[in-house]
């Protein structure tokens, strides 16, 4: 089985935000699959997706810190057409990556205990963001 959707992840702030109840919603055919794999892919060059800590919200922010550390706004970028936090957050999204892959298992995603998909936001005012979420594998029985 195959399955492609497109989802649309409403505007958040810039930080780092748990989406994998969003994610399981917009793809409701996983609960039909018994060994698969989940690949989300975001459309945008400035906000990403990473798979990790679901339970203690200080990870969120310590992310948001460790990024601004890496990629400060203050660095001479010459693209700043669209603001001083437009190129920094093409910088983070690339170091964070646009897809994670999920391995599909008796009708759920197996992710780790403590695990979860995190959007990445970037900009300051990003705006909504469509991620395609392709599902592959075979049927329960």
């Amino acid at each position: 089985m195959w399955v492609q959707r497109t989802l649309t992840l409403r505007s958040r702030p810039r930080g780092f935000h748990l989406v994998t109840s969003e994610i399981l919603a917009g793809i409701p055919e996983i609960s039909s699959v018994d060994t698969g794999l989940l690949h989300v892919f975001i459309q945008h060059t400035s906000a990403s997706l990473t798979i990790n800590e679901n339970a203690d919200p200080d990870v969120r922010v310590d992310f948001e810190t460790a990024m601004n550390h890496a990629v400060p706004e203050s660095l001479p970028y010459v693209h700043t057409l669209e603001g001083p936090d437009d190129m920094p957050a093409h910088v983070k999204a690339s170091m964070m990556g646009a897809s994670v892959q999920i391995p599909v298992g008796g009708g759920r995603l197996l992710l780790g205990t403590w695990q979860g998909i995190y959007l990445c936001e970037h900009r300051d005012h990003g705006g909504a963001r469509r991620v395609v979420m392709t599902l592959m594998g075979t049927s329960v029985p």
